[in-house]
């Protein structure tokens, strides 16, 4: 690791997969162990681990505990049994396209394993695990070139190595281009309701020495407007094969004002973020969560009593207000179908 790259979610220690609990950050940093395939569902569910990349490291190691049991319960039948297993970790969260590809992935591996499938699985997971750090790496040089010097950056919820195997997609961008000198200051939306910007993004920035300054998405446009914001950069749960985007809620908001104040707008993610099979994002499934995280702020009650909420976790921006898809395999500027189609060629 070099010092702007010092967070680590993820890891396979002893047989067990460690999460970092990310719903205790940033007050306490404490690691929680899982050995059994229907905890990393839940740990999925529940938020330990979130952002799209890391969910599906997360799922991938998942299906190597489930191999585990499986094949301890039933040597011969264990590819059968396990499917149920599968389906537990890919319902986990509907919106993030790389649970399902981890889980593809993984299976793809079964009909080459003769005997105990442990080892080619964990093989297989760990595999995954270091493609996500490098194709963040490539990421992070790619969508740093695009910016020039002295910019202003505004990122929202939290795509950095907390959201990925490490050094991260919006934030790798940020770690990348602030360690070539192009960054005079980072502000970060505090993204309600579970405040990932306030909590992670700004812990994970101070923890490899880059300042960052916090702000309410409501006063995000106010600062375009005052010509303080060069830069959009965010990460992406799932990405359309017409470009569209997929991502945290506000996302879109922060787009339309961003095309309107002349700011520039990029979206970081690896192409495993690419869904092929979904023509736009109309078609993309929007996950809505608990009324609580609304109404609550921790076990407060907040809202006025009786009040419902509306909580959709994830929004769709067009891609027409995207400047620029930055993946490991390369940068598509003005994204459209034939655009995302060629990048996706470009193995």
């Amino acid at each position: 690791m070099n010092k702007m790259d010092t967070v680590r979610p993820i890891r396979w220690h002893e047989d067990s997969l460690k999460l970092l609990d990310q719903r205790l950050l940033p007050a306490e940093s404490s690691e929680i162990s899982y050995d059994k395939v229907t905890m990393v569902a839940d740990a999925i569910r529940d938020m330990v681990v979130r952002g799209a990349p890391a969910i599906g490291i997360t799922a991938a190691f998942g299906v190597v505990l489930a191999a585990r049991q499986r094949y301890a319960e039933n040597p011969t039948g264990w590819r059968e049994s396990i499917r149920e297993d599968l389906t537990q970790l890919a319902a986990a969260r509907p919106t993030a396209i790389n649970l399902f590809w981890a889980i593809e992935r993984m299976q793809g591996c079964f009909d080459g394993i003769d005997g105990d499938p442990v080892e080619r699985l964990l093989t297989e997971a760990q595999n995954i695990h270091q493609e996500d750090i490098a194709a963040n790496m490539r990421m992070g040089e790619l969508g740093a070139d695009l910016i020039g010097a002295g910019s202003n950056i505004l990122t929202h919820c939290n795509a950095g190595a907390l959201a990925t195997g490490g050094y991260g997609t919006a934030l790798g961008v940020i770690r990348s281009a602030v360690a070539a000198g192009k960054v005079e200051q980072v502000f970060a939306d505090e993204t309600r309701p579970w405040l990932q910007g306030a909590r992670l993004t700004a812990w994970e920035l101070l923890q490899d020495g880059i300042p960052v300054t916090l702000i309410a998405e409501g006063a995000a446009s106010w600062l375009m407007q005052q010509g303080k914001v060069q830069w959009i950069v965010v990460g992406s749960d799932r990405i359309a094969a017409n470009g569209d985007v997929a991502n945290k809620i506000g996302t879109y908001q922060l787009a339309v004002s961003a095309r309107y104040h002349g700011v520039k707008f990029m979206v970081a993610a690896p192409t495993s973020t690419v869904d092929m099979n979904v023509a736009d994002g109309a078609a993309i499934p929007i996950e809505t969560r608990n009324a609580d995280e609304l109404l609550k702020c921790g076990d407060k009650n907040v809202a006025a009593a009786g009040a419902s909420a509306w909580n959709p976790v994830f929004d769709v921006t067009p891609a027409a207000l995207v400047d620029a898809i930055v993946t490991e395999r390369g940068v598509v500027e003005k994204p459209d179908a034939k655009k995302i189609l060629a990048m996706m060629k470009n193995a």
